[in-house]
């Protein structure tokens, strides 16, 4: 299946907005629902504070115009039904005296919106409002009826919903105090139905639903273009590196990007072109290979050629003459000797090439070495008649570092060696050490530039007449020492004019 990330990256995305909505949902739902609540009680306190505020002036009002109770027979009735909720006062003389209280009491329920009770301190219901259906007694009452009047005739505001059994409908209730004076004489009980307010949060949780939903939908969408976007550049560099796989190091991803990914991007694009090289490197040590077989194959097949044609025409007595049998003994052991040399030339240069191989390293002075070295060249000069000029500056008290003796010897024979081998007769090589630096320099026939870029190159060999004997071994020998003594070896050489070898100590 194709961009699993981007799927994987959606769902995840989307779960936690999901998880997200339904806990900002939850906790918004929960604080609207007290929010709604709330403002609910303080519209009923403030009704209730009112309404019961308007009949405690109304009482007020009534008691200052009627200065005693009448003696009217009904109206003492009505004083005593009324005498609990006015103690003493009598309900009868004050509707005598105040059609105003008995006219708000009419009207209290389509004032307050509400159903509304006025009741004693002992639970006697004095007004019920119109909205009731029943008629209530005292047994009917909830159990917290008590408490809440109690808590109205101790002056306090107080709430209730344990009317809600009672009135068959869910309902929130507010006691407030009836005042005359300074005495609460009673409680009125604002009866309002929640329906309203939990309509009012079905509203809300909808509005809230769709509003999810619609966030949820968008961000759905938003997610999966954020997740193919994310995935895009990792689909390209899948595609880079198959091809990598596949052998084509030329391939980019062509991703640039500031972050995790663009460097991981890089890191393919770096990992391509190291693999190009490796890859050149690698066409080049395998025609290194082909021509070293080649090459190998050549020296070898040359010497014992020679070797086996001349014992065959000595077994055979195609040769009888003591001159020329003597001269083909000399002939078979310079083949010999040259076969041996490129034997041993081999084996030293494997040796050097074999990374596991150790050379012996010790503390030795080189300008000791150097006087070794050229003692022994001039051995070789003199057949030539070439004069080994030496000129050493260099302290020698600072010529100690830490080499294999008898390896440096052989790097610097094999300079000095082709520095007389291709020098004219009767001319100089001249050896200088100064400043941490060893030339050797000759004035020979010189390297044509197309020919040095490649002369430490295994059996590379110049065409010339004096170097018809050499292997094409001696530099890269020569090169490798070097480097295991951390050496740098360089030359500059111009045609007709002579070569300059030149060795860098650093660690001196």
């Amino acid at each position: 299946m194709k961009n699993k990330i981007a799927l994987k990256l959606t769902l995840y995305f989307s779960m936690s907005l999901l998880l997200f909505s339904l806990i900002i949902g939850s906790v918004f739902m929960s604080l609207f629902k007290d929010q709604t609540v709330q403002l609910h009680q303080v519209e009923m306190e403030k009704r209730a504070t009112s309404m019961a505020g308007t009949l405690s002036t109304l009482l007020s009002d009534s008691n200052t115009s009627t200065e005693s109770p009448s003696n009217d027979p009904g109206r003492r009735g009505m004083g005593n039904m009324g005498g609990g909720m006015m103690n003493g006062y009598g309900m009868g003389g004050m509707m005598y005296g105040m059609g105003g209280y008995s006219s708000y009491l009419q009207f209290l329920d389509e004032i307050a919106m509400a159903d509304v009770w006025i009741v004693d301190e002992y639970l006697q219901l004095m007004t019920i409002g119109h909205m009731t259906n029943r008629q209530i007694n005292y047994a009917d009452l909830p159990a917290d009826a008590d408490q809440v009047v109690k808590e109205v005739f101790l002056g306090r505001t107080t709430f209730s919903e344990g009317f809600s059994s009672l009135l068959t409908t869910p309902t929130l209730t507010v006691g407030a105090p009836i005042k005359a004076g300074d005495k609460v004489v009673g409680a009125l009980l604002l009866h309002s139905p929640i329906e309203g307010t939990k309509e009012a949060l079905r509203q809300g949780a909808r509005i809230l639903t769709l509003s999810i939903g619609v966030a949820l939908l968008l961000s759905l969408l938003l997610s999966t273009l954020l997740a193919y976007t994310f995935t895009k550049p990792l689909n390209r560099m899948k595609k880079s590196t198959l091809q990598l796989a596949n052998g084509d190091y030329q391939v980019k991803t062509g991703v640039q990007q500031k972050d995790e990914i663009g460097e991981l991007a890089s890191a393919i694009d770096s990992l391509s072109e190291r693999l190009e090289l490796a890859s050149h490197e690698s066409e080049h040590l395998e025609q290194l290979r082909r021509d070293f077989i080649t090459n190998i194959s050549h020296e070898l097949r040359t010497p014992v050629t020679v070797i086996r044609g001349s014992l065959e025409a000595l077994c055979d007595e195609v040769i009888t003459d003591p001159d020329q049998v003597k001269s083909y003994h000399q002939q078979m052991l310079n083949e010999s000797i040259s076969l041996q040399r490129l034997v041993n030339d081999l084996l030293d240069l494997t040796r050097l090439q074999n990374p596991d191989f150790k050379i012996e390293m010790s503390e030795l002075n080189l300008c000791d070495l150097l006087k070794d070295v050229v003692r022994s060249a001039q051995n070789i000069a003199r057949s030539k008649d070439i004069v080994i000029k030496t000129e050493n500056e260099q302290d020698p008290f600072l010529c100690t570092l830490q080499g294999d003796y008898v390896r440096l010897r052989q790097m610097f024979l094999i300079i000095l060696d082709n520095a007389v081998k291709f020098s004219p007769p009767q001319s100089e090589v001249l050896v200088t050490f100064t400043n941490q630096v060893l030339s050797i320099k000759d004035k020979g026939v010189g390297i044509s530039s197309t020919d040095l870029p490649y002369i430490f190159d295994r059996f590379y060999k110049s065409k010339d007449e004096q170097n018809k004997t050499g292997t094409g071994l001696g530099l890269a020998i020569a090169k490798h020492i070097a480097q295991q003594h951390n050496i740098k070896l360089t030359v500059a050489s111009k045609l007709g004019e002579g070569t300059e070898f030149k060795f860098s100590f650093p660690n001196l």
